[in-house]
């Protein structure tokens, strides 16, 4: 029996894990980074050993280093929870030569699988449907094709390539990634399937000769190849092929002598053939909806099979339908690139249960995440917050419930994909399950903020009135003067804030009764202060004005806003939508002026490569450096033909938000000169001219 089980991994999945083991009279021990010193999970633990550094790979993935943390903490068992070492044959040996009970598949197994283009080698001798597989360049004959890493998973390392001249870059940069990412550089081609669904289904097998089959799950919402919103069941899978699914899918786990809990994922084609992609060795993201719709807690039955215990003899049944959404911290207005900050608030609203589900309810809300209010969100790991699952006894239902809890889920600091989620919630096609890997590319509707721009202005009113609300309770004079009195009632407050469509003004007037008497809203610089308001404004009734809330009656419809204000900036999360704005200050410094042609970061992160050096001269497109972030490259271009004049970072580089990477001046059109030949003559192409 297991004592004192170790976890190898950080925030969600190590309180996921640390749950189930307090139902169990299990004692935890968790590992932290010096970033994560404050983290939920490292206060939930019983013990905690201290990783130096910041970087996964002198902390988190560290063989030596977490076998030495469970020798100190006499822990007797390690589970690597889903991260990279999950899927480490290497770790899975340490683990076991130092004494200690492995929480996942034989070492044996993890090999086996853990190398794509063998395994799909090993199962295709097991009559498991796949897709032919390349391994030099020179093999590819047909296009479209996905570069993919042939360690690791989670989207990393993986490249669509349509035209043939693109395929040699596209090859180097997923080496390079795969190699950041898994410590492995070796990548693979196989053909790229337009229009197809990505289904895997859920296995268990002990050590009696059980295996289980917990039915399939859906992920084909995906977003550069990372899985963003999972389900199961999958509308597209009917009695017939999820037996031939499941069947494949044992059929994999028995080749390779499996225990424990993975994962085999397929590819359904628009034809409904299926192919296999490649066996997690490992829990899934997205276990959850699998324990939503049965009823099962899968980390108990990978302890249960570690402590070599028996499975049950039949496989649970599915009796609900389960949705999931990834809540990450991107930014939209950066081309979601990893987004970084403070978690000031982060409140969902119906959660029934956390890290696990509720028998007692046929539907409910189970909010799986690693962050709480005052979470820092860096840029050392994975961009994801949380996971929020919604299960019901029909689809309908459970993404109606999902997508409205996120919608009033208070997320305060750092700026999310929640909007992304919801509109995806709520789209026609979603809905009727016409969904496949590329949704995203032919749906861009789905990227729209769902708070209109047009409301912009309104939700600056309600924080304009709420930091009023606020400034007069806390006055030590005159306390009793309505918010925003004038002496002059005719000259407007004005305040300016910095929003998702621009800078804006907000002008309102109140009367000496705390009245409403006008309003205006506007970007700055398109109309002075005090001028009529613009047309097209709504009709605005204000009902109450709060440090916190304000309640306005807009065109004859009450709407309330709730506002939480964080130094310059008011959070407001309305009825229509959520928004950050930032107060401008009234007589702001100049900003310093850029050299012209300045790149900027756009995220913070490590500059891991630098492809030019200073004095060089591009082409418009060429690469000039590699930026890092949350385990992601984003390659920094020229943006048009010059000469690279500065370039202040090198590898290694650590950058923040704004920093110059690079300045790459203009080449100046030259004018032609009327005493030379605008052909070029022979001895200036090295070309024979005309005779």
């Amino acid at each position: 029996m297991i004592r004192r089980l170790l976890v190898a991994n950080r925030g969600e999945i190590a309180r996921r894990i640390f749950a189930t083991c307090r139902s169990l009279g299990i004692e935890t021990v968790a590992v932290y980074s010096d970033p994560d010193a404050d983290a939920p999970y490292v206060a939930e633990a019983d013990v905690a050993v201290r990783l130096p550094g910041a970087a996964p790979v002198e902390t988190y993935l560290r063989v030596d280093l977490l076998v030495e943390a469970a020798r100190r903490t006499g822990a007797d068992a390690v589970h690597p929870g889903y991260g990279f070492l999950a899927e480490h044959a290497g770790f899975a040996s340490a683990v076991g030569d130092a004494g200690l009970t492995w929480v996942g598949p034989p070492a044996k197994a993890i090999a086996a699988m853990g190398d794509k283009t063998e395994a799909k080698a090993l199962l295709a001798d097991a009559r498991v449907p796949m897709l032919p597989t390349y391994t030099v360049a020179a093999q590819v004959e047909a296009f479209p094709v996905l570069v993919k890493a042939a360690a690791g998973g989670g989207g990393r390392g993986m490249r669509i390539v349509r035209d043939p001249a693109d395929l040699a870059r596209a090859i180097e940069s997923a080496r390079r990634e795969a190699a950041a990412a898994f410590g492995d550089d070796t990548v693979f081609v196989e053909p790229y399937v337009e229009r197809a669904r990505h289904v895997e289904v859920q296995v268990v097998a002990d050590a009696h000769g059980t295996v289980h089959s917990l039915g399939e799950r859906e992920c084909s919402i995906q977003r550069r190849h990372q899985k963003i919103v999972e389900e199961a069941p999958s509308v597209a899978v009917g009695p017939e092929l999820r037996a031939e699914l499941e069947s494949a899918a044992v059929a994999a786990a028995r080749a390779v002598g499996y225990l424990g809990v993975g994962t085999v994922e397929f590819l359904l084609t628009p034809a409904g053939d299926f192919h296999f992609l490649e066996m997690n060795t490992r829990l899934q993201v997205e276990h959850a909806v699998t324990e939503c719709v049965t009823g099962t807690d899968l980390v108990r039955l990978q302890l249960l099979v570690a402590e070599g215990g028996a499975l049950p003899t039949t496989a649970p049944p599915v009796t609900a339908h389960a949705i999931e959404v990834r809540l990450c911290a991107e930014d939209p207005a950066a081309d979601w690139l990893p987004a970084t900050g403070t978690l000031h608030r982060f409140a969902v609203p119906g959660v029934t249960a956390e890290f696990g589900t509720d028998p007692r309810h046929d539907s409910g809300l189970r909010l799986d995440s690693g962050v709480r209010d005052g979470s820092v969100v860096g840029v050392h790991y994975d961009s994801m917050v949380a996971k929020l699952i919604a299960w019901a006894p029909t689809r309908d239902e459970a993404a109606r419930a999902l997508a409205g809890a996120l919608r009033r889920a208070e997320l305060h600091g750092v700026t999310t994909n929640r909007d992304l989620l919801v509109r995806v919630l709520r789209s026609a096609e979603f809905r009727a399950g016409e969904i496949d890997t590329g949704f995203l590319d032919r749906h861009p509707e789905v990227f729209a903020p769902l708070l209109p721009p047009d409301r912009v202005g309104l939700a600056g009113l309600a924080a304009a009135l709420a930091g009023a609300a606020e400034r007069r309770a806390a006055a030590p004079v005159l306390g009793t003067l309505p918010s925003g009195w004038r002496n002059v009632p005719s000259t407007p407050q004005t305040i300016g804030y910095a929003g998702p469509t621009g800078p804006i003004e907000v002008d309102y007037r109140l009367d000496r009764s705390g009245t409403l008497v006008t309003w205006a809203a506007r970007p700055i610089g398109a109309k002075p202060s005090g001028q009529p308001e613009p047309s097209g404004q709504p009709d605005v009734v204000l009902l109450a004005a709060e440090p916190s809330r304000t309640v306005l009656a807009v065109d004859g419809v009450r709407h309330a806003f709730a506002v939480h204000r964080v130094g310059e900036v008011s959070f407001v999360d309305g009825p229509d939508g959520s928004v950050a704005l930032t107060e401008l200050p009234r007589y702001a410094e100049p900003a310093p002026a850029l050299a012209e042609g300045s790149l900027l970061a756009p995220m913070p992160g490590t500059v891991s490569r630098t492809l030019v050096a200073a004095g060089q001269r591009v082409a418009a497109g060429e690469p000039l450096l590699v930026l890092e972030a949350m385990k992601l490259e984003h390659l920094v271009a020229a943006p048009t033909a010059g000469v690279v004049t500065e370039l202040p970072v090198a590898a290694g580089s650590q950058v923040e938000t704004g920093a110059v990477l690079a300045v790459v001046t203009p080449e100046q059109p030259t004018t032609p000169d009327p005493e030379r030949p605008t052909t070029p003559g022979p001895e200036r192409t090295g070309v024979p001219g005309p005779e």
